[in-house]
């Protein structure tokens, strides 16, 4: 007799957590541009960089996409359906949301947005992790120096994390008081939203393991 299994996970769901969640990623992203208070640190070297080079932050984070993978070979990572993704989709979908978003100048319009883009980061971040289709190329390159080196992922993602930090900020990207906001809150944050959207018998990154990238998150202001 002839047995169908059915998709592990419920694979319907898991593909549309991971799209909604990277498209509601790079959607927070452009808010906090817009509240233009400081962005998490890569996106602070992206706009460092693409005022330089002229191009749009979307593009640029693109670019820098591929750009990372290339270092996981010598780390011996593993791109997946997620990885190749969240290249492609959270840069566009912030450019799109920048497209469509105002600018603000008023403070009590600006200070919400902030707080609430991060909100949605996190609950973003805990939607396509979740998926369990793969790492982003920036959390795959801390986890595969975590692997490699034998070091704390809070020291691999606190190492990575101060490098394009700095590097953003001598550019010209912006650091402020979103930046710090985002550091404090988007490991808890993300913690209770990979819980909120857990997905039962879906194989791929354990919750525990996830669970350490989104704390590591928080330890560039404990160093």
């Amino acid at each position: 007799m002839s047995h169908v299994s059915r998709p592990e996970g419920g694979l319907v769901r898991r593909l549309t957590q991971l799209y909604v969640g990277l498209v509601l990623y790079g959607a927070s992203a452009a808010f906090m541009v817009r509240a233009d208070l400081g962005l998490d640190p890569w996106d602070v070297f992206h706009q460092g960089v693409s005022e330089r080079a002229g191009l749009s932050i979307g593009t640029l984070s693109v670019l820098v996409g591929p750009l990372v993978l290339v270092l996981w070979w010598p780390l011996r990572q593993r791109p997946g359906l997620g990885t190749v993704s969240n290249v492609v989709v959270i840069g566009t979908s912030m450019d799109a949301t920048l497209w469509l978003a105002p600018h603000l100048e008023a403070m009590a319009v600006r200070v919400p947005l902030l707080a609430g883009a991060v909100v949605l980061n996190g609950a973003a971040t805990g939607m396509y992790i979740s998926a369990r289709f793969g790492p982003g190329p920036r959390d795959g390159l801390m986890t595969g120096l975590h692997r490699v080196t034998g070091r704390s992922v809070r020291l691999m993602r606190t190492c990575v994390e101060v490098t394009v930090l700095a590097t953003g900020f001598a550019l010209g990207g912006s650091v402020g008081l979103g930046t710090v906001v985002y550091a404090l809150a988007i490991g808890p944050l993300a913690q209770f939203f990979l819980r909120v959207f857990a997905v039962p018998g879906a194989e791929g990154v354990r919750p525990a393991a996830a669970v350490r990238v989104v704390r590591a998150r928080r330890a560039i202001l404990r160093r």
